[in-house]
C-alpha cells in the first residue's frame, strides 16, 4: 500500500505487497529474488512476454535512431504500422494515439462528426452495462460502470446502456431514438466487467442493425485485440466487421501504444485540425508494435492462443471440479474467468504465496490473461498454483463458516 507520505497520488490504494525488477516470458522476479507466474501479463499488455529478445532489440534499435518527431511530418513508420493493422482487421485507415482511453474517445469523437454528416444535434450512442472504455470524461461516460463514474459528474451527453446480449434492448431503442442514435459500442469480451462475452448471434444482429439503421458499430478492442481470443480480433469469432475498432495494450507488448481504425462510411470523418496528438504514433513506438505484430505472425501466436485457452479451460474445471465455491469458467483463447460464489477481492493477495499473479474483476470474477507465448507446461503450472490457491481459500472460508 502507498504510504501517506507517498509523493504518488493514491489512485491504486491497495497495491499488493510486492514489487518486480525483471521478467523473462511468463516469469517475473521480485525485489526479493522470488520467481512468480504472471497470468495477468500487465492485464493483457505483455501478449509476447517480458523482455523478448525481438522487442528489446528494436527498442534500442530504433532510439539509437530516431525517438520522436511531431505529427506535422511524414512518419514512415506509422504508414507500415497502418498496413499491418488494417489487413489483420480488414479496416481502411489507423489513427495512433497513445492508450485505449484515447483510442476510444477518438471512436466517439468519430461517431459525433457522423452524427453532424446526418444533420443530428444531439447524437446517442448505445453502449453496454457493465462495460470499461476508459477513465477519460467521455469513455467513462460511455462505460455502463457507475462505481467508476461516481464523483466526476456531469457526465458527457449522450450514452445508454443496455445489458449484453439483449437484442430486444437494443431494438427497443433503435426504434426509440431513431433520430438520435448514431452508434453502438461494445467489447467483444467485457473485461473489466467480468469476462462476459457477447455471443456471435448477438455480435450479427448488431451489425445487421446498423447496417440497417445507417448506424456505426464500434468495437473496442483494446483488450480482446491483436490475439488474445485465439483470433486476430474477437469480433472475427462471429465474422463481424465493425465500423470502427479500438486496439491498444498487446499493441505495444508494454510500450505506449494504441489505434482507432476506421472503414467505409467512418473513413475520413477526421480532417486537419479535427483530432491530433502530441507524442501518438512516434517513429520508436510504431516501430515497436511492428515488430510485435511480426512476432504474432511468425510465431503463430493466435493459434497458440486458442490452443492454449482451450487446454487452460479443460485443466481448470478438471482441477477445479471438486470446489463447489466455483461457479463457471468461462471464456476465449487467452481470456478466461474463473467465477466464484462470493467476493474474493483478496484472493489475489493469497495467490502471491503460491507465486503466482492474478487478478479479480467484478467482485467475484478471477481474470487470467497469461501472455500468448505460454506453454503447455506452464498452463499446467499456472492450474496447479490456482488450484492449490483456491483450494487454501475455500478450506480457510470453511473452517470459517465452521466456527
Amino acid at each position: 500500500m502507498t504510504s501517506p507520505s507517498s509523493s504518488i497520488m493514491p489512485t491504486y490504494f491497495n497495491r499488493l505487497p510486492v514489487a518486480f525488477e525483471r521478467g523473462e516470458g511468463v516469469w517475473l522476479w521480485d525485489t526479493e529474488g522470488k520467481r512468480y507466474l504472471d497470468a495477468v501479463a500487465g492485464i493483457a499488455v505483455c501478449g509476447l512476454g517480458h523482455a523478448h529478445p525481438a522487442i528489446t532489440r528494436v527498442i534500442s534499435a530504433q532510439a539509437a535512431k530516431l525517438i520522436h518527431t511531431s505529427n506535422n511530418y511524414e512518419i514512415p513508420n506509422q504508414e507500415k504500422l497502418a498496413k499491418q493493422l488494417c489487413t489483420h482487421a480488414q479496416m481502411e485507415q489507423a489513427y495512433f494515439c497513445n492508450s485505449g482511453a484515447e483510442a476510444n474517445e477518438s471512436a466517439i469523437k468519430l461517431a459525433r462528426l457522423f452524427a453532424r454528416k446526418k444533420s443530428i444535434d444531439t447524437p446517442l450512442i448505445l453502449t453496454l452495462r457493465h462495460s470499461f472504455h476508459g477513465r477519460s470524461l467521455a469513455t467513462l461516460s460511455a462505460s455502463g460502470t457507475p462505481r467508476i463514474q461516481e464523483g466526476f459528474e456531469p457526465l458527457v451527453a449522450r450514452f445508454e446502456y443496455v445489458d449484453i446480449n439483449d437484442a430486444e434492448a437494443v431494438t427497443h431503442y433503435i426504434s426509440k431514438e431513431k433520430d438520435a442514435l448514431v452508434a453502438i459500442m461494445l467489447e467483444p469480451i467485457q473485461g473489466d466487467g467480468g469476462v462476459r462475452i457477447a455471443s456471435n448471434d448477438y455480435l450479427q444482429f448488431l451489425r445487421k442493425m446498423c447496417d440497417e439503421h445507417d448506424l456505426l458499430l464500434i468495437l473496442d478492442e483494446v483488450q480482446t485485440g491483436l490475439g488474445r481470443t485465439g483470433k486476430w480480433f474477437a469480433g472475427q469469432h462471429a465474422h463481424v466487421l465493425p465500423d470502427i475498432l479500438t486496439v491498444a495494450k498487446t499493441l505495444g507488448n508494454g510500450f505506449p501504444i494504441a489505434a482507432c481504425l476506421a472503414r467505409d462510411k467512418a473513413c475520413n470523418l477526421f480532417g486537419p485540425g479535427k483530432h491530433g496528438t502530441t507524442f501518438g504514433g512516434s517513429p520508436l513506438a510504431c516501430a515497436v508494435a511492428s515488430e510485435v505484430i511480426r512476432v504474432i505472425e511468425e510465431d503463430n501466436l493466435v493459434q497458440n492462443a486458442q490452443e492454449m485457452g482451450d487446454y487452460l479451460q479443460t485443466q481448470l474445471r478438471k482441477k477445479l471440479a471438486s470446489l463447489p465455491g466455483v461457479v463457471e469458467i468461462r471464456g476465449r483463447g487467452l481470456m478466461i474467468g474463473v467465477q466464484l460464489d462470493r467476493p474474493c477481492l483478496d484472493i489475489s493477495r493469497k495467490a502471491l504465496a503460491q507465486q503466482l499473479l492474478i487478478n479479480v474483476v467484478a467482485n467475484s470474477m478471477i481474470r487470467l490473461l497469461p501472455p500468448l507465448i505460454l506453454t503447455q507446461t506452464e498452463a499446467d503450472e499456472l492450474v496447479k498454483r490456482l488450484s492449490v490457491c483456491l483450494h487454501a481459500y475455500y478450506d480457510t472460508v470453511s473452517a470459517s463458516n465452521a466456527s
